[in-house]
This record gives C-alpha cells, structure tokens and sequence, in this order.
C-alpha cells in the first residue's frame, strides 16, 4: 500500500508542479502581453496627438489645443495626459499653458536622452503604466519639423507623457489563473483516479511479491503468489513464481539441517538461511582444502604449523600460544607462542591437570568471572583458553592473550570455527603420532627401551652437521660387558637379558636428557654425552662403571654374581672429524681395555691410532 500511495503521491505532484509552471508562465505572458498593448496603444496616441499639434500650428489654431487633448485624454484607457516643452521650443514660443510642465524625473530624463521611457506603478488595488514618448525634429514630412522651429535635426522638442489604467489585466489575469487552476485540478483527480484504479491491481501484485521475498528471505519458500490482474502474462508470472519457489523450497528448506551434519558447531547465527548456507559451504571448502593440505604433511609438527598459520592469517589473532599435552603423562610442551612468556605458572608443563581448560575440558574465558584459572598469572591481561583431545595420548590448547575486550568477544565468536579445523587435523595428527610410534619403535630397542643402533645409523649425520653448526663437542663412550658369553653359557640367556636391562637403567640413571644411550649390539653399548668436558666425560664414565660393578645378579640356587665392564672414551670434534670416526676410535681404546686386563675406563689416545689396523 505504501507504494501505491507513493506513486499516486508523484504523479500528483508532477501535476501539481506543471499547473503551477503553466500557471507562472501563463501571468507573465498575460502581463507582458498587457503591458505591451499599452505600450503601443501610447505610441500611437502619441502619434495622434503629435499629428494633432501639427495641424493646430498649421492652422493657426495652437491656443485651442487643450480641448483637443482633453478629448484624447477622456478615452477610458487614459487616466492622464500631459505634453512638455524642451528648452529651445520655451525659448522659441514660450513657457506654453501651466499644466505644460515638467512633472517627475521621467520627464526630465526624456527630454535629456531623446528615449521612451515605460514604468509599471503598483497599488493595491490599481496598477497604471506610466509611458513618457519624445518629440523628435524631422526633415520630413509637412511641413518640415525645422521650417517652424529654431532647432536641429534630431534635438526633442518635447514630450508626450501618460499614464494609463491597466488593472484591468490584473483581474483579467487572475480569472484566467483561476480557469487554468481549476482545468488542472479536474485533470488531476482524473488521472488520479485512472491510475488508482488501473495500478491498483499491479500494487497489489507487488505488494504480495514483496511479502513473499521476505519470507524467503528467512527460509520459508513455501508462500504461495495470487494476484487480481486480469490478462495472462501477469497470471503466467505468478504461475513461473510459485513453481519457483516450490524448487527452491524443495532445494533450500533443509539445507541448514543437513549442512549441520558437516559442521556440528555451526559457525554461523544469520537468521538468512541462503546466507548462512554460502557461509557454511564456504567454512566446508576452506577446511577441506586445509585437510587435504595437511594429508600431504610429512611430521606432526607442519600440521601444527598449519594450524599456527590459520589462528594468524584467517582469525588474525595476534598474541596466542599453542601446546602439546600428552594425556600419559599430563606433561605439556609449548609448540608455539608469538611472543614473551606464558601466562600459565610453571608447575603447569609438568602437570597439565592444574591447567583448567585441559582438567574440565571447557573453554575457559577470563572475562566470565574474576581469576578464573588460578594457574595463571595474567596480571592485566584477559585469556581464552581452548582445549581440544586428539586422542588417549595427545590433546592441545590454545592460549589466546589480549588487552583489547573486543578481540576477546571476536576470538569467542571464533571458536566453533577454530574447533572445526582441530577437528579436521584429528585423523591426521593421529596418523602422525601413531606413525612416530611406529618409527620411535624401530628405533629402540625392544630390551631397553634405549635407542639402537638403527637410530645411530639414521640421525648420527644431522647430529653431526648440528653440533658442527653449533659448534658443539661430544664425548663418545663404547660400554662393553667383560666376560658376558659366560654369563649365557653359565646361566643362561635368561640371565644374560637381566644383565643387559641393567645396564640400560645402570645408563639411564647416570646420564642427562640432552644425552644419547643407544644399544649398539649384544652387550655393546654407546653413549653420546652432549658438550662434556673431558673431566666431565670420565667422570661419568666412572659413575657408570663403579655402578654397574655394584650391581648383584641372583643367579638362584643362594648365589649370587657381580660383573665388570670395560669403557673407550673419543671425544668430537678433538680425537675425529666426525662421530663414526669418533665411535671407531672409543671402539678402539675399549679394545686397549680389553687387551690390558679388562674392568678398566681408557681415553683415545694417537698412539692408539698408530699401533691399530683400521
């Protein structure tokens, strides 16, 4: 209805706006017009009178002038007439009769310049034209201007002035405006009425269109058109409208419902189905494509670097961290953080339990209440804490850090989306840690539980070319048991297995995390001790030798057995250019120990080199 009333509105104003145009244009035309018949109506007086004049000064008859003005002057049109003398006809025959004066600065003006002079005078209830025309001396004609006065061609003798009533023409006009008003308007309500009744129709077929969008626009397709416009194309419309809307319904009426399926944790609130559709399908092939992306990933870690990437550049999260939890152990790694310090308390990374978000598995949001998480030492800083499992061995967190409140409320917004790409690296991290499993098993020894020699054989160049690079040493030890075949021929290989597992906790127990243990075959043992000084290397030598020498075997039957080892030490870079240079010369002292009585620690010496076949 609002359109209908709008248009019927414009065209009345249009209408409006021409009757008052032709309305204007007829008043200013009339008045010319009216001004402009005056005007000539003088010229032509003045014509009359100066004819009139001539022929009085011909006849000798000049004093009997007045009557002859009088008589032109009764005319209806002419309120008043009145001549005026220049100054050379005064000179010449006299200042004239009394009412022969200059009356106004018309006049005067006249007289000086030789032109017509026009001025309309308004009152309120007359309007006159007041009209000055001069006399000018002529050569032609008769008699001849200057046959009879003393002046030049050209010079004004006089003037003629009048004053006529045209109020007349102001009522005259205001009849017509009238008229034209009145014609207009009748026009306007025609047209008015022609339109409401031929549009009206069409309105209402829009109108209801209109309806219809709207409710599609909120989902709902299943609005049915009709419309009261007679003739087929208006109703082969409505028919191509509701058989439209029926597909779409069809198409469209679930679409939300069973894109959901993809995306549990919808990650938009539009009320605008179609909309929230294009979001949803458009929120499915970013993921997928970051899922295929992630497929082709070769370690644990690029996936996380992709997940890194997604929290910067999609959700343009500036200060955050992410860590690794192992759900074994409860011990957390930090895998990444933009910048400076955690915000969580350090007794955190040993056990992850007193980290909230990880214990309740919840999103903890600082801004829902005061100190929240009492593991944290957020000072003035507001946090979102996301946990999401990867499986019983791996979950992450994500730390989100800011000042700002309302990138905290655009994070919040956020994370059912940043869910749905953790859900989409769930398989493939899974994959990843199920495979370093695997690979972290070829590498160890099944015994011990210590790196073997594959491992050695695997990463002894990236060790190398890292310590290298870093300009970091090694001290090389090779561990052998003395005398260990008799072991398995006296007590069997049951007992030969004991002996070796304690050395791998004799190992362990005696050396640093940045260390390498590794079984390097049988009873053979190499250890690999990061930037050991040479003090520091037999030092622990020693620990381990007078260790496992402490150590007592049951061998049943009330007995009991202690065992020796002999120990080579090489160091890298001093004794060789590389480590399997290094691992062959602390072989090599080992067999000066083996040669020199056994139960003994020997440092790698030149000498050595010189007396050995290598």
């Amino acid at each position: 209805m609002q359109t209908k009333f709008k248009l019927l509105f414009i065209v009345a104003l249009m209408l409006l706006g021409l009757t008052t145009a032709t309305i204007i244009n007829t008043s200013l035309n009339f008045r010319e017009y009216s001004i402009n018949s005056a005007v000539e109506k003088s010229k032509m007086a003045a014509t009359i009178v100066k004819d009139g004049l001539t022929a009085h000064m011909v006849n000798g008859m000049m004093d009997k002038r007045q009557y002859f003005l009088d008589q032109i002057s009764s005319n209806d049109d002419i309120k008043s007439l009145w001549l005026v003398r220049s100054d050379n006809v005064k000179k010449q025959y006299g200042e004239g009769f009394a009412n022969e004066t200059i009356r106004d600065a018309i006049d005067t003006k006249v007289l000086e310049t030789g032109e017509m002079v026009q001025k309309v005078i308004e009152h309120t209830d007359k309007i006159y034209l007041r009209v000055s025309i001069p006399y000018k001396a002529t050569i032609t004609g008769t008699p001849n201007c200057l046959s009879c006065h003393d002046v030049k061609k050209g010079d004004t003798l006089g003037a003629i002035s009048m004053e006529f009533d045209i109020s007349a023409m102001r009522n005259t006009g205001l009849l017509t405006i009238l008229k034209i008003f009145g014609i207009n308007m009748l026009f306007l309500v025609i047209v008015l009425f022609l339109i409401n009744h031929y549009i009206a129709p069409y309105i209402k077929l829009f109108s209801n269109m209109q309806n219809g969008i709207k409710k599609a626009y909120r989902g709902d397709f299943t609005y049915n058109f009709t419309s009261s416009v007679s003739g087929g194309d208006a109703q082969q419309v409505i028919k191509h409208l509701n058989t439209l809307f029926s597909k779409m319904q069809e198409t469209f009426g679930t679409i939300k419902h069973d894109l959901s399926t993809f995306i549990p944790q919808g990650c938009t609130s539009s009320s605008d189905p179609l909309y929230e559709a294009k979001t949803i399908i458009g929120e499915l092939s970013d993921i997928y494509k970051f899922k295929k992306t992630i497929e082709l990933d070769s370690s644990k870690n690029l996936v996380y670097k992709r997940i890194i990437d997604i929290l910067k550049i999609k959700y343009k999260i500036q200060h955050f961290a992410l860590y690794e939890v192992n759900n074994q152990s409860a011990a957390r790694t930090l895998i990444y953080i933009s910048q400076g310090d955690s915000i969580c308390l350090k007794h955190v990374d040993q056990d992850a339990m007193q980290c909230r978000a990880y214990r309740t598995k919840t999103d903890v949001i600082s801004t829902e209440f005061i100190n929240l998480c009492q593991s944290c030492d957020a000072k003035d800083l507001k946090y979102i804490c996301i946990p999401f499992v990867i499986n019983n061995d791996a979950s992450l967190i994500i730390s989100v850090t800011t000042k700002d409140d309302n990138e905290i409320s655009a994070v919040n917004a956020h994370i059912p989306s940043i869910k749905n790409y953790l859900e989409a690296t769930k398989p493939v991290i899974e994959s990843r840690i199920l495979m370093d499993k695997l690979r972290d098993t070829s590498l160890r020894d099944g015994m011990t539980g210590l790196y073997n020699r594959r491992f050695l054989e695997e990463f002894i160049d990236q060790l190398m070319s890292q310590a290298q690079r870093l300009d970091q040493k090694y001290s090389v030890m090779m561990l052998d048991v003395d005398w260990f075949k008799m072991v398995n021929d006296t007590y069997g290989h049951d007992m030969g297995d004991k002996v070796i597992i304690e050395i791998a906790s004799v190992l362990k127990d005696n050396i640093r995390g940045a260390d390498l243990a590794i079984r390097y075959g049988g009873e053979e043992f190499i250890v690999l001790l990061h930037n050991a000084s040479q003090e520091g290397a037999l030092k622990v030598a020693q620990k381990i030798h007078s260790a496992f020498g402490n150590l007592i075997f049951d061998v049943g039957e009330g007995k009991t057995m202690q065992k020796t080892m002999s120990i080579g030490i090489a160091r890298f870079p001093t004794d060789g250019d590389s480590i399997w240079k290094c691992i062959k010369y602390a072989d090599t002292a080992l067999y000066r120990a083996k040669n020199t009585g056994r139960n003994k620690i020997v440092e790698f010496t030149a000498d050595m080199f010189e007396s050995e076949e290598f």
